[in-house]
Parts: structure tokens; C-alpha cells; sequence
């Protein structure tokens, strides 16, 4: 039922104006029906290499062989995993909740102020994979990621960078200024004299020193997601090398950590942007709706003109944290948001509502079927995007290059 007053129907939420200039994706990523979940495509002599090693990281995740369904091409040099759901079914969202799966949730160490360790639950990888399994996307291994250790250290960085925004509680700089810790920061900028990662760990130790945007959060996330990974989880002094000379190839760690063509849709978008990769992450167009897999960025569309216009509420960028969950930097909404709850919020802005407490009294009440349509792309009256934001295959295939700046 619609908040007393109010009606929100199906045929009001597909009308909503939008405003930006382009709604539909460039360089939209192609999908088959054939060919969604996992794909390798190599040379027909790494097949058997890459069926036995995925059949043994499956079988160590307890990802038995009725769960998905193999198709090996050995002439062509391609073999396909996918989810052995109907192919309809691209949700991933419910994933944990399908008993058939037995998705149980992972306990990570993290570091933790004065050199301490802090135990905490985050998701699985086992649901990572089946994420990537699900129909709805396709992952493609192929040139020098034709290697199990490439889906390892891929899954490895999801699971890493889910595992830092479970627990985060920053300010909200609410149009302000952000804040930052003047040792490490200035304006977002590293002080000189410390490592990069230090000044990011700080970011995460002393969440209290810091007033920062969702952009900006989401960005810090993945930074450290990555770098932490290759710093303390699996340790590789060259890529760690590698990573932070393409952060700090302009001397801004912070910019460019995503392709410009990820703003593409801006009225203000400046095209000279669509040919600059990103430093850490790339984009894949073209996802089903409901379809998420643990650590990708995601992004919600404020498609409301006036709200809009308010500083920080153009959109919502978000990390899935896999369980139907979205990231809460601002420990708002008891550090997570479900899927229905992130659309929700996205959509009360509109009506005023900032702050859940404060604003009360102006939230309009959604339907299931209200949601359903909030579910669904800009053009078609929805919030949610079809663009995944993903981070490279690392130490696997070649880089763009950057220009610095």
C-alpha cells in the first residue's frame, strides 16, 4: 500500500523524467544463451589443464558437478561452466537462501589498529563462484588468463574487498567539504614521506577522521580490496609494484580508478573521456537484472531532475556484498542495505527523504510491484544500470596503458 495521499503506481514510476543525455551503453557487451557463467577460451592444448584445475576448485568449494553444467568445445578451445538453473534464472541475489546450494558465509581476518587482528564473517567464496556461474553475465578467461589462478586471484579479490566494506561507518560530508586525516591526506591527495598502503590502511583504521562521498568510498574500497590483497593475502611484491605505479602514474591514486566511460551518460560528460581505461577496474554492460556477483560496483541512476541537482545525490555507488546485500559506508542502515532497501533509499530522495529518522514523516511506501519497476533500467522508469564494475584479471592479461597527467 502507497503512503496515505499518495499513489505510486506502474504507470507513474515509467514516467519519471531522467535527466541525462544518453541512457543506453556504449559498446554494449555481447551475451548468448550459450554462453553465460564462466568461459575459457584458449588454445585447445590448455584445456585439459584448465578442466582438471576447475574441476578440483570447484570440488574444494564444495561446488558439486550436479550444480553446474560443463560444455567443453576441444577443437575450438573453449569450455564453458554455468549454473545448472533454469536459463531464465540469472538471479543471484537469493543465492544463499536456495538450500540446494548449502552457501555457508566465510570468516577473514583483518588488520585492526595497533597491529591487532579482527575476525569477522563475510561472504563465501563458494558463493562467489556460483554468483559467476549464475545465467544473466558472462566472465571470459582467454590469452594469458587461461590459468585457474587467474579465477583464484579473481575470486580472491571479491571476497577481499566484501570482507573491508562489511563494517565501515564514515561521515557523510552531506554537500560539505570532506574530511580527511591531515597526516595522511590532503584534500584526497597522499602525503608525501608515507607508502601508499599505509595512508589507505588508515583510512580504514580510523574511519572516525574521515567525511567522505560514496564515491569516494566506493573507490577507497576497491583500492584497498585489490592492494591489500596482493600486500597481505597473497603476497606479490611485482604486482603490488605494478598496482600502485598505475595509481600513482598522475601522482592522484584516488582518480581514474574507473574507465571515463562509466560517466558516459552525464550531460556534462566530457567525450575525450570514453578512451580512458581505468586503473584498477573495467566495465560489462549488459547484466540481467538481480544479477550481482560479490564485490562488483554497481550503480543506482537518480533518475528524479530535482533531487538530482543536490549535491551527492546524482546516484548511489554501491558494492554487492553477495546475501541480497549492498555496502552502507555510513553505518545508516546497520551497515548493509538489501537490494529492495538500496532501491528504496535511491527512491525517497525525490520525496525528501535524507535521513531515514529525520525524514520520516515524507517516506512514500513501495509496493513489491513498485520495486520490481525500480529494479529496472533508467530507460524504462527503473534506478539500476546494467553496468558491472569489475577489476582487471591482474598479473593475466595486459593492461591499458595510462597517460599521466
Amino acid at each position: 500500500m502507497a503512503y496515505p495521499g499518495v499513489s505510486i503506481g506502474a504507470a507513474w514510476l515509467l514516467a519519471l523524467a531522467v535527466p541525462i543525455a544518453v541512457l543506453d551503453s556504449p559498446g554494449r557487451d555481447a551475451r548468448t544463451a550459450t554462453d553465460e557463467g564462466i568461459r575459457f577460451s584458449c588454445r585447445s592444448h590448455q584445456l585439459q589443464a584448465i578442466e582438471s584445475g576447475m574441476d578440483a576448485y570447484l570440488a574444494s568449494l564444495e561446488i558439486g558437478p550436479d550444480l553446474f553444467v560443463k560444455r567443453i568445445d576441444r577443437i575450438g578451445g573453449v569450455a564453458v561452466y554455468t549454473l545448472n538453473t533454469p536459463g531464465e534464472d540469472s538471479n543471484t541475489r537469493d543465492l544463499q537462501a536456495r538450500p540446494g546450494l548449502q552457501i555457508r558465509d566465510d570468516i577473514v581476518s583483518l588488520p585492526a589498529q595497533y597491529g591487532k587482528q579482527r575476525r569477522i564473517q563475510t561472504v563465501s567464496k563458494k558463493e562467489i563462484v556460483l554468483a559467476l556461474l549464475q545465467h544473466g553475465r558472462l566472465t571470459e578467461f582467454t590469452g594469458g588468463a587461461c590459468d585457474i589462478e587467474a579465477l583464484k586471484d579473481h575470486v580472491g579479490i571479491r571476497q577481499n574487498t566484501v570482507a573491508w566494506a562489511e563494517n565501515l561507518q564514515w561521515a557523510w560530508p552531506d554537500g560539505g567539504s570532506a574530511q580527511w586525516n591531515r597526516k595522511y591526506w590532503k584534500r584526497g591527495t597522499p602525503e608525501p614521506g608515507y607508502p601508499l598502503h599505509e595512508a589507505m590502511d588508515d583510512l580504514f583504521l580510523q574511519q572516525n577522521l574521515y567525511s567522505i562521498g560514496c564515491y569516494t568510498a566506493t573507490k577507497l574500497v576497491v583500492i584497498q580490496g585489490v592492494l591489500d590483497y596482493y600486500r597481505r593475502i597473497k603476497p606479490d611484491p611485482v604486482r603490488q609494484n605494478l598496482l600502485e605505479q598505475r595509481l600513482s602514474v598522475d601522482k592522484e591514486p584516488l582518480a581514474g580508478i574507473e574507465p571515463g566511460r562509466m560517466w558516459h551518460f552525464e550531460q556534462d560528460f566530457d567525450p575525450q573521456e570514453l578512451s580512458r581505461p581505468g586503473k584498477l577496474v573495467k566495465i560489462r554492460y549488459g547484466a540481467a537484472a538481480g544479477n550481482f556477483v560479490p564485490g562488483d560496483w554497481v550503480y543506482f541512476l537518480n533518475t528524479d531532475p530535482a533531487s538530482y541537482q543536490k549535491t551527492g545525490y546524482e546516484g548511489s555507488n554501491a558494492i554487492y556484498l553477495g546475501r541480497n546485500k549492498f555496502d552502507d559506508y555510513y553505518n545508516d542502515n546497520n551497515h548493509s542495505y538489501t537490494y529492495e532497501e538500496k532501491l528504496d533509499e535511491v527512491f525517497q530522495w525525490r520525496n525528501g527523504v535524507f535521513s531515514r529518522s529525520r525524514d520520516f514523516a515524507r517516506i512514500q511506501a513501495l509496493t513489491a510491484e513498485n520495486i520490481a519497476l525500480l529494479g529496472r533500467a533508467p530507460a524504462a522508469g527503473g534506478l539500476l544500470t546494467d553496468m558491472r564494475v569489475v577489476p582487471y584479471f591482474f598479473g593475466y592479461e595486459e593492461l591499458p596503458p595510462l597517460a599521466a597527467r
